[in-house]
């Protein structure tokens, strides 16, 4: 029966598989191996339902081996995939739907590429029209289609070090976008001075994009924050809760507002949301027991990390020490706090316990388009 059923009733079927159940029954026989390759729809996450939850994906942090690893929410199951199809390390900036957005770590001067771990496709963006070292990256999305293979979005650099006319280093003030619908960067505006110094020297690669503002954290102590209106081309920056007691802070988008998560040593780890004339509001305590089996028996928060989707905030140290995942509950309006366990065994085998650099991406196994 099932070797008869029209393909697209098949993949409508298939629509409801996640991806490591989806790659087991493409593989289960012909027809259905045919039936994944012709009609892509059904192998896209544009279709998949929303119990779909996205996937948290670890890279080695110091670039050990051509390898990632995955953990699989819906079975809560490690897995480790080879990135052997990379010409160069990468490092990863940030999450595109399915598709990561990278930078090697071969060279000093900025380049960014895609790369789609489950289908194991790598493309290069091309080059900036300003070459620089050490910019800020953000992201923007800009289309529904954003779970797809092919997603719309906007890169934007800013700030960093670029070659002075006399063969000196400055800091560079033009900003540039990258737009995916006509693979190029242009120059779109400038950064204040003040702005493109704090980019370059304090800034980490990762960005928030809320309400039409991208948003970076400072790493300097005290934190703060710096915005980028994109529509008004306009610069700003507040500060954030207890921002020179932080021992970490980290920006994520929740529920389409800009949050943010942090902790001391004496207060334990919060979440707080911005709120009208950027004032940040307390939403969540980290609960004792999780902040206990995060830390591990220390009393600094300084290592930890943070990584969010829409559906989740999730707080990690290595990549066997466990996490912390603050998650919406489906159906029930509310949230609830889980603790993960972190990657010690892969098939039977050991694996080194490493600093890790994640993401939330949710697997697609439909090729993107070059």
């Amino acid at each position: 029966m099932w070797s008869n059923l029209p393909f697209d009733v098949l993949a409508k079927i298939f629509s409801f598989l996640s991806p490591d159940s989806l790659a087991r029954a493409r593989s289960a026989c012909r027809n259905w191996h045919m039936c994944a390759e012709t009609c892509p729809l059904a192998t896209s996450s544009t279709v998949l339902p929303q119990h779909h939850q996205a996937w948290f994906l670890a890279l080695p942090a110091r670039n050990r081996g051509q390898h990632c690893y995955v953990h699989n929410p819906v079975t809560d199951n490690w897995h480790m995939l080879s990135f052997d199809f990379l010409p160069v390390p990468v490092r990863p900036v940030a999450a595109i739907g399915s598709l990561v957005l990278v930078r090697p770590t071969n060279c000093t001067a900025l380049q960014l590429a895609l790369c789609n771990p489950f289908t194991r496709q790598f493309r290069y963006l091309p080059m900036l029209n300003i070459s620089r070292t050490n910019p800020a990256v953000g992201v923007v999305t800009l289309d529904s289609g954003q779970l797809g293979p092919n997603p719309h979005f906007r890169v934007y650099v800013a700030g960093g070090m670029s070659e002075a006319p006399h063969g000196c280093a400055m800091y560079e003030s033009k900003l540039e976008m990258y737009d995916s619908m006509n693979n190029t960067w242009s120059i779109t505006g400038f950064v204040p001075m003040e702005f493109a110094v704090r980019l370059t020297v304090w800034t980490p690669n990762e960005s928030v994009y809320s309400n039409g503002i991208l948003y970076w954290m400072t790493s300097a102590r005290a934190y703060s924050v710096m915005g980028f209106e994109i529509g008004a081309n306009t610069w700003r920056g507040f500060s954030v809760p207890m921002a020179d007691k932080l021992e970490f802070a980290a920006l994520l988008c929740r529920n389409g507002g800009l949050t943010l998560a942090g902790g001391t040593s004496e207060g334990g780890a919060c979440i707080w949301e911005l709120t009208v004339g950027d004032r940040w509001g307390l939403i969540q305590k980290v609960p004792m027991e999780i902040g206990k089996k995060l830390l591990g028996g220390k009393s600094s928060w300084g290592n930890t990390k943070c990584v969010g989707s829409e559906g989740g905030i999730c707080l990690y140290r290595e990549l066997g020490s466990g996490m912390g995942v603050w998650r919406e509950m489906k159906g029930k309006a509310t949230w609830a706090w889980f603790w993960v366990e972190g990657c010690h065994f892969i098939g039977g085998k050991q694996v080194q316990n490493l600093p890790i650099k994640a993401v939330f991406l949710r697997p697609n196994l439909s090729p993107f388009a070059f």
